[in-house]
């Protein structure tokens, strides 16, 4: 399919009951949303894998959904920084964050990416470096533990950020840091048992989350 019949395909799928139900999960974006599955548009995604151009086309549409078929088939193969550091720039839900996040972490400069989005001051952008180094410990079995533990300086640095999709995503990357091998999760616990001795109640709170999960 081309961009514009995929635009009218994913039109035909979405509903008013769709759209309610991802607003109940928190994603109301700005740009226009169908309320199509995520499920849904996994499977549409499979037509089309790795099919770069279309997945230009898709983004450009400004369609919530479109842009998330478009980080589901786009290739991280010739996802180049510039691109990716616009499309984050437009990234204005967890899940397309989220998304587009698992579309940089199998890409070369992945690391480069999460270091300097935590930084950021944006929520969802910050969301989107924690994201990527959540999404680096699940899918990259072949990196190093230098890899990871050169993340817990970025997330000991921003525990204090108590903002919900950004204190989720430290959270996040830090329990998934932890259950990569029993090293990392040594790492992992003793860092929250640091971060829980800030000041911060978000601190608090990414510790104990963390702390829940690691140690089950």
């Amino acid at each position: 399919m081309t961009s514009p019949e995929l635009i009218s395909h994913l039109r035909s799928l979405g509903s008013e009951a769709g759209i309610a139900g991802q607003k109940r999960s928190g994603i109301e974006p700005k740009t226009p949303i169908l309320g199509v599955a995520v499920p849904v548009l996994r499977d549409l995604a499979k037509a089309h894998r790795l099919n770069h151009p279309l997945a230009l086309d898709l983004w450009i549409t400004d369609i919530h959904d479109a842009r998330l078929l478009a980080t589901f088939i786009a290739d991280p193969a010739r996802l180049t920084r510039d691109q990716s550091e616009r499309w984050v720039r437009e990234c204005d839900t967890w899940a397309l964050t989220d998304a587009l996040a698992f579309l940089v972490d199998r890409t070369p400069f992945a690391a480069t990416k999460a270091h300097l989005w935590s930084t950021r001051q944006g929520e969802f952008m910050k969301r989107a470096g924690f994201a990527v180094m959540a999404g680096m410990a699940i899918h990259r079995k072949e990196l190093t533990d230098d890899v990871f533990l050169a993340f817990l300086p970025d997330i000991v640095r921003e525990s204090g950020d108590d903002r919900l999709y950004v204190k989720k995503a430290v959270s996040w990357a830090l329990r998934q840091i932890g259950k990569r091998n029993p090293a990392l999760r040594k790492a992992a616990v003793a860092e929250a048992k640091r971060i829980a001795k800030l000041p911060a109640p978000s601190a608090r709170w990414i510790a104990k989350d963390a702390l829940a999960d690691l140690k089950k």
